[in-house]
């Protein structure tokens, strides 16, 4: 038995609708900018004709349960939400073509992709990596895996309030890539396992939030999120 100098953190996971078991996170993949409206308010339209989409990771260590209280966090002062349908892989698939793309899939989810929006914006205006940004430790919350295996879901309305207020209102419909075009593109570079969630892009309409704010958000059809913001660590 191998022994370790300290104990090893446990395996992220997240529940599973109807099942007892848990589903075991690998990874998290983000896909930048994947929503028309959302790509040109922030000042970098996306031409589909000239470009194929991009992505950044996040730690399974930053994942958080839906329903859940984290803290304002350190080195921000423009604390954003991005609402997002979640992908989440049930097979192994490299170079899957776009037509076998549902073959990995093994349901969805509803997510949080939270941002240090300030710092992301320096890093990307100064050409370096977005992790400060992005990679934040309880920044990536995500609602219970719906197994949907095989299905590709291409419409669905997607929809956040932020203390009952609505702030994000679009259609899944609207993804510049879609779900089986991302799979097909993100697996020509790693070989997706099962466990590996995609965060699919956000639609136009993210902005702050502040100690004390209630953010709520849903995927039509698949589940909903939850995230209460308290203030920051002393």
């Amino acid at each position: 038995m191998t022994q370790y100098l300290f104990t090893p953190p446990t395996v992220p996971s997240l529940p599973i609708r109807g099942q007892t078991e848990r589903f075991p996170i690998h990874r998290i993949f983000c896909v930048g900018r994947n929503y028309h409206a959302h790509a040109v308010e922030m000042g970098k339209p996306v031409d589909k004709g000239a470009e194929r989409p991009f992505y950044f990771t996040k730690s399974p260590q930053t994942l958080v349960q839906s329903g859940a209280t984290v803290a304002y966090p350190p080195g921000t002062s423009n604390y954003h939400f991005e609402m997002e349908l979640v992908l989440a892989v049930g097979k192994q698939g490299f170079r899957v073509s776009a037509d076998q793309a549902h073959q990995v899939i093994y349901g969805y989810a509803a997510g949080l992709d939270m941002t240090r929006r300030d710092l992301q914006l320096i890093a990307r205006d100064k050409g370096r990596p977005w992790d400060l940004g992005k990679d934040i430790e309880q920044g990536s919350v995500c609602s219970e895996i719906v197994p949907t295996q095989g299905v590709v879901i291409d419409s669905g309305a997607i929809v956040l309030e932020v203390n009952g207020k609505t702030k994000q209102c679009s259609d899944v419909g609207k993804l510049i890539w879609n779900i089986r075009e991302i799979i097909a593109d993100l697996s020509q570079f790693y070989h997706l396992q099962p466990g590996d969630l995609i965060y699919t892009g956000t639609p136009e309409g993210v902005g702050a939030v502040v100690s004390g704010d209630r953010i709520t958000g849903r995927v039509h059809g698949v589940a909903e999120v939850a995230l209460s913001v308290s203030p920051a660590e002393a």
